[in-house]
């Protein structure tokens, strides 16, 4: 059955493979899909090797609350009570390269000596602008070693472009933000609303992070810091000042991190969730960009700043932000400029509209190789 948006693919079962590296962005990622993909009909069951931060990122989720979606928890080795019931999916899903667990290899490769079919498996990669996401986008990769030798995985990298597997998007976004009262949220999460500036804070260690901090606080205009547990929050801990207008968030879900993002003026975003999510919001967005030694990261955010066709003042900003050039005696460029940047923002937002998101483009891949 071919996938078009008049006969959508037929229930399926998804088997979705994560692996937590560090800073739970894989878990972030690997949720949104898990949920947009049961919100259209989907089964799909969420392999997880730490569950724990779902308890407060996706409330519901482990009690299985949420439809559609099953969280297994993998453990290393998988005891045998936890295949128990299990048949594999129709589809596989391994994140970021982790390769599914290897028990359920194992019984895979019993179901295929038996006639059942294969699974569409698929290795869905980090998001990046990079030239080689359109090139790798939808390669076959021949599996040359273990039991399921000769299987074929699919590389299917998120991205920016029409060429790439585009970004997550759930159906009904637009309609929630047309809808969202910000004084009503701030006032729920007992932050003030009174403030003329808002900047959310998700970041690493940024090493201009006090000093812009200091500049907002003595501007005109009254800016409040809505400051992100974790990393952020240690980040700002550690600052010589503290003014009063840093506010220190407890642990967000999900669908109200969208909402600080809505609700602020600036973000300052991390990682892959964050950056997608910031920009959908459509409000200026800095990109902290997860550091590597061998600041393979830096050519990484440059591609970004290339799409996004970032003017000079915020490419600047970025590469101060990001430690890849030295600070100047000032580093906030004033919200006149920080406004300038919506334009270009909400430009690429509406680029991004105009693309079918990951989930949408994960569907008709699938129908297409079952």
């Amino acid at each position: 059955m071919v996938c078009t948006p008049s006969s959508p693919l037929p229930a399926l079962r998804w088997d979705l493979f994560c692996r937590v590296v560090d800073n739970l962005g894989d878990i972030g990622v690997c949720w949104r899909l898990s949920a947009d993909l049961a919100a259209r009909g989907q089964q799909v069951r969420l392999w997880i090797d730490q569950p724990g931060p779902l308890h407060w990122m996706a409330p519901g989720a482990l009690e299985g609350q949420v439809p559609g979606v099953q969280v297994r928890h993998w453990r290393d080795p998988l005891p045998a009570h936890a295949l128990a019931d299990w048949t594999p999916g129709d589809v596989w899903v391994e994140a970021f390269g982790c390769d599914p667990a290897a028990e359920c290899m194992a019984r895979m490769a019993e179901q295929l000596a038996q006639g059942d079919p294969p699974p569409v498996w698929i290795n869905l990669e980090y998001l990046s602008a990079e030239g080689y996401v359109e090139r790798c986008h939808r390669l076959p990769s021949l599996v040359n070693q273990g039991p399921l030798r000769g299987l074929t995985k699919w590389f299917f990298y998120p991205g920016f472009t029409a060429a790439t597997g585009g970004l997550l998007r759930e159906p009904d976004l637009l309609a929630r933000q047309a809808v969202f009262d910000r004084a009503a949220w701030l006032r729920a999460q007992q932050l003030p609303t009174d403030a003329a500036r808002r900047i959310s804070l998700f970041c690493y260690e940024p090493p201009v992070l006090g000093q812009v901090v200091r500049e907002t606080v003595q501007g005109k205009l009254r800016c409040d810091w809505l400051v992100t547990p974790g990393r952020a929050a240690q980040a700002v801990a550690a600052l010589a000042e503290q003014p009063p207008a840093l506010h220190q968030l407890a642990p967000l879900p999900q669908h109200d991190f969208d909402h600080l993002l809505w609700s602020c003026d600036l973000n300052l975003v991390r990682g892959e969730d964050s950056l997608v999510r910031a920009l959908w919001a459509g409000q200026p967005l800095v990109w902290h960009i997860y550091p590597q030694h061998d600041h393979a990261h830096h050519a990484k955010l440059d591609a970004f700043l290339d799409w996004l066709d970032a003017p000079a003042s915020m490419r600047h900003f970025h590469h101060q932000w990001n430690g890849m050039i030295p600070a100047g005696n000032t580093v906030w460029p004033g919200w006149a400029v920080v406004d300038s940047w919506r334009a270009c923002v909400q430009a690429a937002r509406a680029r991004l509209l105009a693309q079918d998101d990951l989930s949408s483009q994960l569907l008709g891949f699938v129908a297409k190789k079952r």
